[in-house]
């Protein structure tokens, strides 16, 4: 009888004891709530609703002005002068200006044969162009095939230079750097730059030259992205889909009214008497090519978008890659926008209307704004105002304004449409690493200036995918667990819980649904995986 008595006595004072820790924490949280947390929550909605409103704003403003500009048929061969080049008896080739293309490449074993065969193969007089291969690879094997694909095309009569370097200073824009120091470059007008995967079509030159042989106020000239690989995975269906947007809508818009965009690094012709007035390429962030464009935008000089020109390019389709290309694409901008803002306030070069367009339009909402307002609204308020029910959120701005927003944006891709829901989800996932890899630009923290190559796999490593698809490859849980999004996940799917058990706002079905979505990324189940082993 002692032996039952001891053993039913312990499991109660255990259950007293666990009763007893759960009643104090829900006596700390009913005393701090009212004072603190219900006012704390309230600021943050404020907040919240305001950078919604900022971001609305600017979507709508971007959607009256692709309007306006399609209405008014606002082409940029009728906004600027354009004719094509013609040859001359007299002056012969010489009457084409020199043409630069620069190639930077880092272990590029997959794609380099393209874009060098692309690059060699455009339409221009062979005495007119210059193709620069910038190889930084660190793998010998890739150098020596890079170097040697190059003495192939230079024995076919291509002008062709392979160009290396014993460091990695300064990444891309140490090595664009280095790649204009060369004796040969003096001779050159204009320079235009593909990175490794990209596929410029014959006429690339032809069509983009001309506006900047006319127009001697123009410095650059921007080409569109096409994706070779946008039906590989979901997951760059929802790329396609922010990066068609983002020329359709925010390239078009910059053009069309202060002729200012940020440069995208590729697939775009400089001026060299412009980039050289700018001060030439910087390393002081990663997103050197945005550096370049704002400097040479103080500096007067106009950009021209070319919706028209596509030039065939490579989406990351594995997870790893992409959330690497995301950082670094969130973090720059919001360090670039710190070590810049005073320089464009002071500028007196360019109007007030375009300094406010920079700072405002530009840095603060597009490229602040709407990577923290995503994340911390829709996957942290919107679920705290369950746990807080004094706290509530205007239908305005939980319903009406994210609604509003998400149908502008899919805009630029109407063959996806179907798949919005999917979009907005994925977003909302990759809004938790923007918003810290824009924090970190911020406050210049650890990996501010972090530079990983954004891994392509090219049609070689997919050929040999699909032939080894019946062996299914050894994964290291290490490589498909995330942590945050699962941290994330389980706080929504928490706040779903208390939704349907205790809570009034009904937002359980999105916290679910959103839930799920944070839970499948976190566990790796998105994009493509492909084992190095």
């Amino acid at each position: 009888m002692e032996r039952v008595s001891s053993t039913t006595i312990l499991p109660e004072t255990l259950q007293g004891a666990r009763d007893d820790i759960t009643e104090q924490m829900g006596l700390v949280w009913q005393q701090i709530k009212a004072p603190v947390i219900v006012p704390l929550l309230r600021l943050t909605v404020f907040l919240c609703l305001a950078m919604s409103v900022m971001l609305f704003v600017e979507k709508v403003y971007m959607a009256v002005v692709i309007v306006i500009v399609k209405l008014l048929g606002k082409r940029p061969e009728k906004r600027y002068k354009w004719e094509p080049m013609r040859d001359d008896l007299e002056l012969g080739n010489s009457a084409y200006p020199m043409v630069l293309v620069q190639i930077p490449m880092y272990n590029e074993k997959e794609v380099y044969q393209l874009s060098i065969g692309a690059a060699c193969g455009l339409s221009w007089p062979s005495d007119r162009i210059i193709i620069q291969v910038l190889d930084d690879s660190t793998d010998p094997v890739i150098k020596d095939l890079v170097e040697v694909e190059c003495k192939r095309w230079a024995s076919k009569g291509i002008n062709i230079k392979y160009e290396i370097r014993d460091n990695r200073n300064g990444y891309k824009a140490g090595a664009l750097k280095e790649g204009m120091k060369h004796s040969y470059v003096k001779d050159c007008d204009y320079v235009a730059i593909f990175d490794a995967d990209f596929q410029p079509e014959p006429d690339f030159l032809s069509r983009t030259i001309p506006f900047l042989v006319h127009n001697p106020e123009i410095a650059l000239v921007q080409a569109r992205w096409k994706f070779v690989n946008s039906d590989e995975c979901l997951m760059t269906r929802m790329q396609e889909m922010s990066l068609d947007y983002h020329f359709t809508v925010e390239q078009e818009v910059g053009s069309s009214t202060y002729a200012f965009f940020g440069f995208n690094g590729t697939a775009g012709v400089w001026r060299l008497s412009a980039l050289s007035e700018a001060g030439g390429w910087k390393d002081r962030t990663t997103v050197e090519d945005m550096d370049l464009a704002v400097r040479a935008s103080l500096k007067g000089w106009k950009f021209v978008f070319l919706g028209d020109i596509k030039v065939k390019n490579e989406l990351p389709s594995t997870l790893k890659a992409y959330r690497y290309q995301q950082h670094r694409w969130s973090c720059g901008p919001a360090n670039l926008f710190r070590k810049m803002l005073l320089e464009i306030a002071r500028n007196k070069k360019v109007s007030l209307f375009k300094k406010v367009h920079v700072i405002y339009n530009f840095f603060f909402v597009r490229k602040i704004v709407a990577h923290i307002v995503t994340f911390v609204f829709y996957c942290l308020v919107i679920p705290a105002t369950v746990l807080v029910p004094e706290v509530e959120i205007p239908k305005w701005g939980a319903v009406y304004i994210p609604s509003i927003i998400t149908l502008l944006n899919a805009v630029g891709t109407p063959r996806s449409l179907h798949l919005l829901v999917f979009w907005i989800l994925f977003e909302n996932v990759m809004s938790l690493h923007r918003t810290k890899a824009t924090l970190i630009g911020l406050l210049e923290a650890g990996r501010v200036n972090e530079w990983v190559v954004t891994e392509k796999l090219g049609d070689a490593l997919k050929m040999k995918m699909a032939t080894k698809s019946a062996r299914k490859p050894r994964i290291r849980i290490g490589d498909r667990l995330h942590l945050l999004e699962l941290g994330v996940g389980s706080y929504l799917f928490f706040c779903g819980c208390y939704d349907v058990a205790l809570g009034k706002n009904h937002y359980f079905i999105y916290l679910f649904v959103q839930a799920a979505a944070f839970f499948i990324v976190g566990f790796g189940y998105v994009g493509t995986f492909v084992s190095h082993s």
